[in-house]
C-alpha cells in the first residue's frame, strides 16, 4: 500500500511591529499603549504626562480581530 503524501503546515510568522504595540492581558482583553511619549513633553503638565503612561484596551470587534491575525502568537 503507497504511503499518503503529508500535506505540509507552513509556521504564521508574527507582525512585529503588532506585536510590540500590543499585548494580551491575563483576562484576555487586547491593550495597548498611548502615543505622544517621545517628545515635547515639557509644556505638558505632570497629570498629562502620567496618564500618557496607562495601557488602554482596544476598543471595536474589527480591530481586535485584525490584530490577532497579524500576532497569531501573542503572549
Amino acid at each position: 500500500m503507497p504511503k499518503k503524501a503529508k500535506s505540509k503546515k507552513y509556521k504564521l510568522k508574527t507582525h512585529k511591529a503588532t506585536s510590540k504595540r500590543f499585548r494580551l492581558t491575563g483576562s484576555g482583553k487586547l491593550v495597548r499603549s498611548k502615543g505622544g511619549k517621545s517628545h515635547f513633553r515639557r509644556r505638558r503638565s505632570k497629570r498629562a504626562k502620567a496618564m500618557l503612561d496607562s495601557m488602554v484596551v482596544v476598543q471595536g470587534k474589527g480591530f481586535v480581530k485584525r490584530i490577532k491575525r497579524l500576532a497569531p502568537n501573542m503572549k
